[in-house]
């Protein structure tokens, strides 16, 4: 999948989020970048063979106070470790999607494990 089409991906799932929770999403910058830096695995605590597909690094919402001024909050996607594990098309685009939507989960303060226990993974 070329550069394009992936970020097209990427927009289609951001267009797919039901309008009230997309309205929190306006202070969260999406970025898509090659592959994971050295700061991004160590934000999450991964070795270097380990595999990131996508990064959110900011303040959850309920952990927000009124009245503070908060940088935007940024979700990375990582396009080489997607496009390499997920090589046809069709996985690629369900993939990608799962990857935004996790990403925006943290955006709401919802954890790791409690996707896991909702059986999101």
């Amino acid at each position: 999948m070329d550069e394009e089409t992936f970020a097209l991906t990427v927009v289609e799932a951001l267009n797919e989020l039901p309008v009230e929770f997309a309205r929190y999403l306006d202070n969260v910058e999406i970025l898509i970048e090659d592959r994971p830096l050295p700061n991004h695995r160590q934000a999450v605590s991964i070795k270097p063979w380990q595999t990131l597909y996508g990064l959110y690094q900011g303040v959850p919402l309920p952990r927000r106070s009124s009245g503070t001024i908060i940088l935007p909050d940024t979700i990375t996607i990582f396009r080489e470790p997607l496009t390499h594990d997920f090589p046809e098309q069709s996985e690629l685009q369900k993939q990608i999607r799962r990857v935004v939507l996790h990403e925006i989960a943290h955006v709401f303060g919802i954890s790791d494990a409690r996707l896991k226990e909702l059986n999101a993974y």
